[in-house]
């Protein structure tokens, strides 16, 4: 199969993007494709695929609101299954748009999602993504081995359990799934292990179902900020929005929850590498 490939990262957290413009190369993406190309020992290497597709060209959810956007992120975890939402994917995805052309970068940029559109705009060197609202859920608990810690439940378009613990390296390698209540989380769930560092800064090491530890997660990143604001007893208002810090092994972003309920990820994004290749395994 021969295939034009790019790679990029968003603090790290890194994917394999594969131009399908009209869904005529890739099909149905098969999930053992996507994990043999994401494996980085015998394939490109990654922690998700992003096919690049329009939106008129992919068949999702027909109740989906996608209305005004173009282009449409069709990710994949590490393993091929699919997941809602990449925060740091999205801010890749429009990257690349913007580089090619595909999109007027003065203007933001819709792009559509299995959560929905999200409105990316350039900030600078960085990228702002309106992530939507969220949903907070109730306390559960997860588990590293014999150690266990109450988690917050929080969707940001993606499932999360959010562990606030004294170091982050409380949860060790991190090589195997932590233990997690999946009454509360029938589809799986990414977990955040959550250090405080300073007022409105904390640092963050993350689970993603799919694909296990990764150097950085969007979704993780705003679900960790929201409730280290709701443990703080943080609330915004029109005039100044809550913005807190997050550092990941990857880098930093920084998230906004904002008056009207809604999160925004501000992080970087490149483009590293692109290429053609002929697909032999």
């Amino acid at each position: 199969m021969h295939l034009t490939w790019l790679k990029g990262h968003g603090t790290e957290n890194d994917f394999v993007l594969l131009p399908d413009h009209d869904g005529r190369v890739l099909g149905d993406l098969d999930p053992g494709f996507v994990a043999e190309l994401c494996d980085r020992h015998r394939g490109l290497g990654a922690d998700g695929v992003l096919r690049v597709v329009r939106t008129a060209a992919i068949d999702v959810d027909p109740g989906l609101d996608l209305a005004g956007a173009e282009w449409f992120m069709d990710y994949r975890n590490a393993d091929g299954s699919i997941s809602e939402m990449c925060g740091n994917g999205v801010r890749v995805f429009a990257r690349h748009l913007v580089e090619e052309s595909l999109v007027d970068a003065a203007s933001p940029v819709r792009i559509g999602t299995r959560d929905g559109v999200k409105v990316v705009t350039l900030a600078g060197d960085d990228l702002r993504v309106d992530m939507g609202p969220f949903v907070v859920g109730d306390v559960s608990e997860v588990t590293v081995g014999d150690h266990a810690w109450k988690a917050r439940e929080v969707h940001t378009g993606n499932p999360h359990a959010v562990a606030f613990v004294d170091a982050v390296a409380d949860a060790g390698p991190l090589v195997e799934q932590p233990g997690y209540d999946a009454g509360v989380y029938p589809d799986g769930v990414n977990i955040e292990f959550v250090e405080r560092r300073a007022d409105r800064h904390v640092a963050m090491r993350v689970h993603e179902r799919g694909s296990g530890e990764t150097r950085s997660c969007g979704t993780g990143a705003c679900a960790v900020g929201l409730a280290a604001a709701l443990a703080d007893g943080a609330r915004p208002t029109r005039e100044a929005p809550v913005r807190y810090r997050v550092d990941v092994p990857g880098g930093t972003v920084h998230v906004e929850w904002t008056a009207d309920d809604r999160l925004v990820l501000e992080g970087p994004a490149v483009i590293v590498a692109a290429g053609e290749m002929e697909w032999r395994a």
